[in-house]
């Protein structure tokens, strides 16, 4: 069958780089009808003004870690898949700065910096996440706690909008609206760190919301670079304070607890799955407590959470099976709790006929 459309993106990314849509290309359910996938930033722009002169939308997409959280995306026409924008270059090693290739997997970009004593001082729980993809919706894992979100280490993008227009951020004062761009990512200047010479934990078994949020309070007093909890919601959970070239002895002291040299099995980790209900929590960690304690009461039985108890920003796991009338009462509950203590809360993610029926975050509200 001739399909004028294909064998354009295929003239455009090339013959092994253009295909129809198969059942993993699916987003929100639905299969899209074209996969593309260019190798540069000016393949980017010929495949976006192909799309949009012929009406077809678009959704970009680095590993897919992500593709179906927050507000549901009917099933695009193109996929824009940015896995052959990948490395980097221009690395400054004085300057402490690199240009890489949002198609880059971060773990791949850290692997690379490390072998010059470096890194983006980042570590978003998705394993696969392209730079692209965490920088989209500002992905962040425990390191927030020290450093802040990936967003703030970003000097300036490039992209490509949807009509096809290669642009780049005028800098500093873009960095707050990188979630806002429409198109594809392409590239990112980010600010690096050195390495740190030691990793170490300290770990201590908990067993509710009130003890967590007590020994977060005492962890801030020492010099951490993160402060983790996971409550999985059958009363036996734990706290951990990662300690980077800075001695933990004083807290594990305190605690009774031993240093440890690797992180527990839980840390960075998401504790919900595809056919679970994600909500996030973000809130003072003086008032996580009693949020958390309001969300148990409105579903009517513990609910597990995970993440930083240090500054309050928590992963909170319900059942993927509630209606969703139900979960609306339970937003409305938790929302009305948060309203007075200058909190939020956001569905992350849920299963695909869930979502379309609750009010999901906006991916610039997913972090």
């Amino acid at each position: 069958m001739n399909d004028r459309l294909l064998d354009a993106l295929v003239d455009i990314c090339g013959p092994d780089f253009a295909r129809a849509a198969r059942s993993i290309d699916e987003v929100g359910g639905s299969r899209a009808r074209y996969v593309a996938v260019p190798a540069t930033s000016q393949a980017v722009a010929d495949v976006l003004r192909l799309a949009a002169g012929e009406g077809l939308s678009v959704v970009p997409r680095g590993s897919g870690s992500k593709i179906d959280w927050g507000t549901p995306r009917s099933g695009p026409d193109l996929i824009v898949d940015t896995g052959r924008l990948n490395g980097l270059w221009d690395h400054d090693v004085a300057g402490q700065t690199v240009e890489v290739a949002t198609g880059t997997p971060v773990r791949s970009l850290q692997a690379a910096l490390a072998l010059r004593g470096q890194r983006l001082p980042v570590d978003p729980p998705s394993r696969t996440a392209t730079v692209g993809g965490m920088l989209a919706v500002n992905e962040s894992g425990p390191l927030r706690y020290r450093f802040g979100t990936p967003a703030e280490h970003v000097d300036r993008v490039s992209y490509v909008d949807l009509t096809g227009r290669i642009a780049e951020s005028d800098g500093e004062g873009d960095r707050p609206g990188l979630a806002e761009i429409t198109g594809v990512l392409t590239s990112a200047v980010v600010r690096l760190r050195p390495t740190p010479a030691e990793r170490r934990w300290v770990t201590r078994d908990i067993a509710s919301p009130l003890q967590a949020a007590t020994l977060a309070g005492e962890a801030a007093g020492h010099e951490v670079s993160a402060v983790e909890a996971d409550l999985p919601g059958d009363g036996r959970g734990a706290i951990s304070a990662l300690f980077e070239d800075a001695d933990p002895r004083s807290l594990a002291e305190a605690w009774g607890v031993p240093v440890a040299p690797v992180a527990p099995r839980w840390w960075g980790r998401y504790p919900f799955g595809r056919d679970d209900v994600a909500l996030r929590l973000a809130v003072s960690p003086a008032h996580l407590a009693a949020t958390v304690y309001a969300l148990s009461d409105a579903l009517g039985s513990p609910v597990p959470v995970r993440g930083s108890a240090g500054i309050g920003n928590v992963v909170a796991v319900l059942p993927g099976s509630l209606p969703a009338e139900r979960l609306e009462q339970i937003m409305e509950t938790v929302r009305h709790v948060l309203m007075a203590r200058g909190g939020r809360a956001v569905l992350m993610s849920a299963p695909v006929e869930l979502a379309s029926r609750v009010d999901m975050a906006a991916p610039h509200e997913l972090f």
